[in-house]
């Protein structure tokens, strides 16, 4: 009877050659790149057949039939084969092709003869199979399946048989092993297998030539492997098994030493312009008023840049004619919504001199200790009853070191100039609510907002829209290159973004309309430039002099993201009525220019989706959906903030998000 020894010895050597590849591969020194990974990759493969037999043999050749039938066996063969494998790391779908040399080897049950003796069979079947295979990856990791047809021909079909002796009979001489070829074999078998693998790396990328370890286990089953034409006998096989693949990657790029480099990731780039753009809208705007007066370092005099009005002028104040009293040096929007904000002590003291059952405190907070913070609220309530002539009994005073809800918060380590800045400050309390904002209480609540009618420069809804979907991740910074039908060149950046906004009379000046060439240039993380171009018309025109649009706004504290519980129900309550059907709401978030840009950036969009999810639940429960909302985040973009930076109160008006609110055309 023949042994399986020879198959064992050489299984055990293949694993021990490859072992030692492993290890000198392993010992390879690190080279200077990177490389991206080998989409042809060529091996070895080995590994074990578990063979099942089923069915039925008792014809062993032509001259051959034995005294009763053998119905079932196991065995091992040895499995070896050079392979080919194609598989793009940036694809699901690859393919493999071996050609191996395949052994279906194994030992049937015993079977008792009708002598009452024992009797054994061997088979050695082998083949030389082409295997080509398709390759899934499903999940883009080092997991795969794969499967395919097996193309096999047969190389050996040796068998052995043994009759025992009767146990009864034990003087008995031994009937001499047979041995011959098996008759009726097929020459060409076609069957199937499948099976699943891992990609285990043995080298780092910054390898070019690199392997790849991939253990496997794969699933033969009976289909088309009778191995002969007569009978029933059929076999299926377990195959579990390792191949090694070696593959030769692409250089990336040559980075200086200590940088580890990178594949650069692709972007997607698109220009958006408006059909018409429009210039002014008029628009009235419900403005908040910050419940704040900030102080100078050194100093508890109210600062000069606040509207400062002497006793024969307070007779001719009134809140919708603050331009009468307007503070100096501001542009833009700064200019209408500061010359609200820096009136505020005249506001103050005009409702309270209409409300005389109101009354306020105020509490100053100053870093130099209590005392110094009330030496701040005793200069603002000096003025209201030296000015507007408020009784002294009505405002109340305090100091402290610092405000109820400080913008320094334990560990700050950056921008401490600025934040204390800003902690520098007397906060107006009050509980009437002839002088609050609409459901609002508390030491923080901000006071009743001043509507303000103007008319409103480039809005957002006539912005050009530039989209480089997938720049945070392979940009450091890119910038816009515009070029125009006559040669002229416009730059705009860098940016940092993956969406920014430009008002449209910024790239057409005093033109009608014109035609645009718009490349966006990006800096990669390695250094490289890369360029991608787009071509876009713009258009200029003014609306019908009767469209007008509505203005609110949601100021946050610092580093804030969600909407306090008064401002949900002033959204909600008054906010969300007063949109039109069918009409546009532009949602529309900032920040100051503490902290990290990105940061301030994310910031900004959570403060605008935090106001979009209130306003959206709300109409939602009023059964409307006839509202389209563009929500977008501008973080500390200078050039689209709503106020500068200079001041603490201008950052603190900068923590905003905006509500544009436009009727249907």
């Amino acid at each position: 009877m023949k042994s399986n020894s020879y198959n064992g010895l050489t299984l055990k050597s293949v694993l021990l050659s490859t072992f030692a590849l492993l290890v000198l591969q392993s010992s390879l020194q690190a080279q200077e790149y990177q490389y991206t990974r080998p989409s042809w990759r060529f091996g070895a493969a080995a590994g074990a057949n578990f063979n099942f037999y089923r069915g039925s043999t008792q014809q062993l050749d032509n001259d051959f039939r034995v005294p009763v039938a053998f119905h079932e066996g196991e065995g091992t063969g040895l499995y070896m084969a050079p392979l080919i494998e194609y598989h793009n790391p940036e694809s699901i779908w690859g393919f493999g092709l071996q050609v191996a040399y395949d052994s279906r080897s194994s030992t049937y049950n015993q079977v008792i003869t009708p002598c009452n003796c024992p009797a054994d069979l061997s088979t050695n079947l082998s083949y030389i199979t082409i295997e080509p295979s398709l390759r899934l990856a499903p999940f883009k990791t080092g997991f795969y399946l794969f499967g395919g047809p097996r193309i096999a021909f047969n190389l050996e079909k040796d068998y052995t048989y043994q009759l025992g002796r009767n146990p009864n009979f034990p003087e008995q001489a031994a009937t001499p092993e047979e041995n011959g070829e098996l008759s009726n074999v097929n020459k060409t078998l076609l069957s199937l297998q499948i099976g699943t693998g891992y990609d285990i790396p043995l080298t780092s990328r910054d390898h070019q030539n690199q392997t790849v370890l991939s253990p496997f286990i794969s699933f033969h089953p009976y289909i088309g492997q009778s191995p002969r034409s007569i009978e029933t006998w059929n076999i299926s096989t377990l195959r579990v098994g390792a191949a090694l693949k070696f593959g030769c990657g692409s250089r990336i790029s040559t980075p200086a030493v200590g940088v580890v480099p990178m594949i650069e990731p692709d972007v997607q780039f698109s220009v958006i312009s408006p059909r018409n753009i429009p210039v002014d809208r008029r628009v009235r705007e419900t403005f908040p008023l910050r419940n704040y007066v900030f102080f100078d370092l050194g100093s508890t005099e109210i600062p000069e840049r606040y509207v400062m009005l002497r006793k024969d002028q307070v007779a001719d104040f009134k809140e919708d004619q603050l331009e009468v009293f307007a503070p100096k040096r501001l542009s833009g929007r700064s200019q209408r919504g500061m010359t609200v904000y820096y009136n505020v002590l005249n506001i103050l003291g005009d409702r309270m001199g209409k409300n005389p059952s109101s009354a306020i405190t105020l509490v100053g907070s100053s870093q130099k200790g209590p005392e110094d913070g009330r030496a701040m609220a005793e200069s603002v309530k000096r003025y209201l009853v030296g000015t507007f002539a408020i009784d002294g009994s009505r405002i109340s005073v305090e100091g402290r070191e610092k405000p109820t809800i400080p913008s320094e918060r334990p560990g700050s380590t950056t921008d401490l100039d600025m934040l204390r800045e800003g902690d520098r400050r007397v906060s107006i309390e009050s509980r009437s609510p002839a002088l609050l904002m609409e459901f609002q209480s508390g030491p923080n609540a901000s006071l009743k907002p001043v509507e303000i009618n103007a008319t409103q420069d480039a809005p957002l809804d006539s912005y050009i829209t530039v989209n480089v979907q997938g720049a945070k991740e392979a940009y450091t910074s890119w910038r816009l290159e515009v070029l125009d039908e006559n040669g002229r060149v416009q730059n705009f950046g860098p940016y940092t973004q993956e969406k920014v906004r430009l008002p449209g009379n910024s790239i057409l000046g005093t033109r009608l309309k014109g035609n645009y060439k718009m490349t966006m240039i990006g800096q990669t993380k390695s250094g490289k430039t890369a360029r991608k171009t787009t071509t876009t018309q713009m258009v200029l025109w003014t609306p019908a002099e009767n469209e007008q649009g509505m203005r609110y706004s949601v100021i946050y504290e610092f580093d804030e993201s969600k909407a306090i519980n008064i401002y949900e129900k002033y959204l909600t309550e008054v906010v969300t009525p007063k949109i039109p059907l069918g009409a546009m709401v532009i949602i529309h978030g900032y920040t100051d220019i503490i902290g990290d840009a990105t940061y301030n950036e994310t910031l900004s969009l959570a403060r605008a989706n935090d106001v979009k999810t209130i306003i959206s639940n709300s109409l939602s429960k009023a059964g409307r959906d006839d509202v389209m909302i563009d929500v977008y985040g501008f973080g500390e973009d200078e050039t689209l903030s709503p106020f500068e930076n200079n001041y603490p109160e201008e950052r603190f008006y900068n923590r905003t998000v905006l509500i544009d609110i436009i009727p249907v055309k």
